[in-house]
């Protein structure tokens, strides 16, 4: 055999050799593994345009039940806790002045009564009998002041929340005798910042709990707007009336207001469907094209409701959204859809 059909056997030997592997099957090429997607519709729906915010309950009206001048207290009717109404005594001072004024009273009266018959048989003038009833118009007036300055009463219907002396003591102006307190209703004051001063009016509703009443949702009535804003911190404030009929909030218990601003349209998508680029505060979502590929998009989200986002923007309506899957996908891969 010459070196020619050598060198010829050899080729073909080796070219078999690598035809064949160990176990005499030949390779097949490897195919790339789409990755398995859900995907959604983007659809438009109503989404409530709310806010929380926190605040304080306080009472409605807060009257300080105190005489215009110093006395001594006679009696003290009622106590801390109390619930009262309007109208009801609270507490009378010392009478020698009420007394007084209640004497010179009705010594005017039968006085102008006696000079109106002498005015009638014309033994007086009818100037001389003004004089008179306007002394004993006078005399009414100081006795109705100094009535209400000692028999104190409550001027709303409430519960008595300080008594600030016990009976026998020398009201001294220094502070009330009691302090009462109308809760029924109560108010709050929210406040909101002044870009949503617009979106807000005199009797929409809002809703509120009070972390001392847990599992309790009470509704409330904006009252008031107020007319100007805090320079500092751009917020306007809003009172919101609550009926407490049940009388369960009281003031000072810590609140958290619900304001609802109405309804928008917009596009919404699953939680899932977002996510969060590292070292950013960008959000994302992906998309499938008509060639079922995917296309990574940023989108600018609005209020979070009902395990649902708002897209503001950067997605439009109809577009095939990625639920689930896409923590691996990267742009540009054909995935497969799935259920």
């Amino acid at each position: 055999m010459n070196k020619s059909l050598l060198l010829a056997a050899a080729v073909l030997l080796a070219g078999c050799g690598q035809q064949n592997s160990g176990n005499g099957t030949q390779s097949a090429p490897q195919q790339e593994t789409k990755p398995l997607v859900s995907v959604i519709t983007a659809t438009k729906e109503h989404v409530p345009q709310t806010a929380l915010y926190s605040s304080t309950v306080q009472a409605n009206v807060v009257n300080n039940i105190a005489p215009q001048s110093g006395g001594r207290i006679q009696k003290l009717n009622v106590e801390v806790g109390d619930f009262v109404s309007k109208g009801q005594v609270l507490a009378e001072m010392d009478r020698v002045q009420l007394d007084q004024a209640e004497l010179k009273l009705r010594n005017d009266e039968t006085e102008l009564e006696r000079v109106r018959a002498l005015l009638a048989q014309g033994g007086i003038s009818q100037a001389d009998f003004d004089q008179l009833e306007l002394a004993c118009n006078v005399s009414r007036s100081n006795w109705r002041n100094i009535e209400e300055n000692t028999i104190l009463r409550s001027p709303v219907s409430g519960v008595v929340t300080a008594r600030n002396y016990d009976r026998g003591d020398m009201y001294a102006m220094s502070q009330p005798i009691y302090t009462v307190q109308q809760i029924t209703p109560v108010k709050i004051l929210v406040a909101i910042s002044e870009t949503d001063y617009t979106r807000v009016k005199k009797g929409d509703k809002v809703s509120l709990t009070a972390d001392a009443l847990p599992g309790k949702t009470f509704e409330g009535t904006v009252n008031r707007l107020y007319p100007v804003m805090d320079a500092s911190t751009h917020t306007f404030n809003v009172e919101v009336l609550v009926p407490n009929t049940r009388r369960e909030l009281r003031p000072g218990m810590y609140a958290r207001v619900t304001v609802n601003f109405g309804d928008s349209i917009s596009i919404t998508v699953p939680d899932s469907a977002v996510s969060k680029m590292q070292g950013a505060g960008t959000r994302t979502v992906f998309v499938i094209d008509n060639e079922d590929k995917a296309v990574m998009k940023v989108v600018s989200l609005g209020r979070h409701f009902d395990g649902k986002f708002e897209v503001l923007s950067g997605l439009e309506e109809g577009e095939r959204v990625v639920v689930k899957g896409n923590s691996t996908l990267k742009a540009g891969q054909t995935v497969e859809i799935g259920q």
